[in-house]
Order: C-alpha cells, then structure tokens, then sequence
C-alpha cells in the first residue's frame, strides 16, 4: 500500500502508545508500520528533497498530535501518550485528523496562529496547503514554511520550558547578542540566581559601559499570566541601579494590564512574550538549525539574448 497521509496516520500512531508508555518515536513508528502493512519498498519512498516520507509524515502527525494535547515529549526523542489521548481513544474515534483536533483550545490558539493569506475564514482545516488551486508555487511554499516555523515555536517554547530558569536566563542574553545588541565578545553578563534584585543580566552597548540594556527573563507554563506587578517589580530594579531602559522576556504571556502600564511609564521597557520569543528565536537562529535548502530556479533571459 501507499504511504498514507500525516493525518491518517494520526490514530495509529497514538493508538501504538495506548499503554501510556514512553517510546522513542522510531520505536512507535516501527510498531505502527506493521500495525498497517507497509512493506520494505513502501518504507523505502523518499520525498524530492531526501528522507523517508514515512518518517516525514510521522514526525508531522507526532507534531499535530501535540499541539492539540494528546501526546507529550517526556525527554529527547520520546513521545508518550497524554491523559486527553487517553480519553480520545476511550471514546473509539474512527479517525483523527486536523478537523478533529480542532476541538481543543491549544489546537485552535495554534492554528489561529498559523496565517494563510491564500485562505478564506473556515478553509485552513478543509484542504493541504499543496492542493490549493488558488494559490502559486512559492505561495505554496511560503504558506508551507510558515505552518512549519509555527509548530516549531511551540516545540520550542516546550524545550525551554523544561530547563531550568537559568538556561532561559542565559539564552535571552544569547538571543539579544545574536539580534546585533552588544556587538561584541563580553558584552554580556549573566547576573545569577541570588542577589541579582529582579536583573538576571545586562549588555553593555559602549565600551565603557555607559549604555546598558538590564533584561529579566521569567520561565513559566503557558497557562501563566505576567501581571502588572511583576513589572513594577522589575521597574523598581531598575530604579535601584539608575536605569531607565529594560527588557522583560517570559515564555507565558502578558497581562493587558502589564501592557498598559509599561506604556504609560517614562522608563522604556519592552516586554516579550513566548510566542514572540520564538520567534525571534527561528528568526536568528539560537536554539534551531537549518534542515533543509530549497532552490527555485527561473529563465535567465540574458542567457537568450
């Protein structure tokens, strides 16, 4: 048989992780292959760019499957089956695919996330960005490179989530330094754990150090809100050190309140949440690598003249 496609694929994959143990992917992969007869040739398919397209549409169904809460990540390489997978299969689905997912709140905050300007309102979920009629080849391409950078993000945040606080301490200094701040070898300095007063580092802009950008990262869950007076508290700080400019990084959100306030105070804060984080994040590439290259060629008309 043909390799199926990423979303039906979806239930046998979470189905092969029913005893709520945690395997390595390729571990389930293989069991679920069996469970659907694919043989050595059908395993053996690659897609245009290199890779097995079992693999590549496993991993994608591994992706969704999270994103919507039903699989979990418990260390490098393992997916395990979530409580809310648990209760999906007890309820004997007859399929899981996109639009079944769209039950859950963190599958619809992901997927409203995820822009296609090719697309109506209610069309996102009824066909593969591939098969729309509508759209170019590099639309296609750029729609397609979008949804992927989106479930990276969340992956992401759920690796930074998992360390410790001083991993995400040292990562917004690395992450400032990569987006031009500093500009230097030694710009930065890590403040530690205790004593830092609500600064968790700072990075110099001049040599003497006169221009200094304070920055306070805070590692919560998703469901955490930064309200106002974690940024009070932050602007005191500053206070206490003479400065007038920060940077208050979370990998939760904000309360509107907090946005507000930092609006209408003299001091000039900017405040970034997980999802921007992420972003930035892809966008300069700290924490990430490139996987893969894509080259579109056209005519070169000076060639035919």
């Amino acid at each position: 048989m043909a390799v199926p496609e990423f979303q039906t694929l979806m239930l046998p994959l979470l189905q092969a992780l029913s005893d709520g143990e945690s395997r390595h992917w390729r571990e389930q992969r293989d069991a679920c292959a069996r469970e659907l007869g694919l043989t050595e040739e059908d395993l053996a398919e690659a897609i245009s760019t290199g890779g097995s397209k079992f693999d590549n549409r496993v991993q994608w169904a591994h992706s969704y499957l999270f994103q919507a809460g039903l699989l979990t990540r418990p260390q490098r390489g393992h997916v395990q089956i979530a409580e809310r997978g648990q209760k999906v299969l007890a309820d004997a689905p007859e399929r899981i695919d996109k639009a079944f997912l769209s039950q859950f709140a963190e599958y619809q905050d992901f997927r409203s996330r995820t822009k296609r300007s090719t697309e109506t309102a209610g069309e996102s979920d009824a066909v593969e960005v591939s098969s729309s009629a509508s759209t170019t080849p590099w639309e296609t391409i750029d729609a397609a490179v979008q949804e992927s950078n989106e479930v990276l993000s969340v992956e992401l945040l759920h690796h930074v989530r998992a360390r410790e606080p001083e991993f995400l301490e040292k990562l917004v200094l690395d992450l400032l330094t990569a987006m031009g701040y500093g500009g230097r070898t030694g710009a930065t300095e890590h403040w530690g754990r205790s004593g830092d007063g609500g600064i968790d580092g700072t990075i110099r802009q001049d040599e003497l150090g006169l221009d200094r950008v304070f920055v306070q990262a805070k590692r919560y869950n998703a469901e955490h809100t930064v309200g106002r007076p974690d940024i009070q508290a932050f602007v005191g700080a500053l206070h206490g050190v003479q400065a007038d400019r920060g940077v208050f990084i979370t990998t939760s959100r904000f309360s509107q309140e907090a946005r507000d306030y930092v609006e209408r105070i003299p001091n000039r804060i900017i405040l970034i949440d997980g999802h921007r984080l992420a972003e930035l994040m892809l966008l300069y590439n700290v924490g990430v690598q490139d996987e893969r290259t894509f080259v579109l060629k056209r005519i070169d008309e000076d060639f035919f003249e």
